[in-house]
């Protein structure tokens, strides 16, 4: 699996993300940030979900580089517990069943499903039932 960015997921499997701890504050960020001031740490696996909204149009090309056959997607904000707040796609459930504060859990996805050597990028799946 090859991600968007290169040290944003661990070699595992399953993968992790990847953040930043601040060496000083013990504050960690996502991504990490290639400054000497943070050092890598491979983040919570599940979280829950702090907040999100839908993307119901495609965004402006640069910067989007996804597919040009767009499908809404939910943009969620991820709580991993005592780490940070994560942005990125939230897949595996329908819009109307997204509710704050559900369990997810970090499953890359690729940005463009019908490219078979393309990209993955950081998205979280919901855990148990959302049917």
């Amino acid at each position: 699996m090859r991600a968007i960015a290169e040290g944003l997921f661990t070699d595992e499997t399953p993968p992790r993300l990847i953040g930043g701890k601040d060496r000083e504050t013990g504050r960690i960020v996502f991504p990490c940030p290639s400054a000497k001031t943070h050092e890598p740490v491979p983040l919570a696996s599940e979280g829950t979900l702090w907040s999100y909204t839908v993307q119901r149009y495609r965004p402006k090309t640069p910067p989007y580089a996804g597919p040009d056959a767009f499908s809404p997607w939910v943009v969620a904000y991820v709580e991993l517990p005592g780490q940070v707040i994560v942005e990125a796609p939230l897949y595996g459930v329908a819009f109307e069943k997204v509710t704050i504060g559900m369990p997810v859990r970090f499953s890359p996805a690729p940005l463009n499903p019908q490219d078979a050597d393309g990209v993955f990028i950081p998205a979280f799946v919901a855990m148990g039932d959302t049917e």
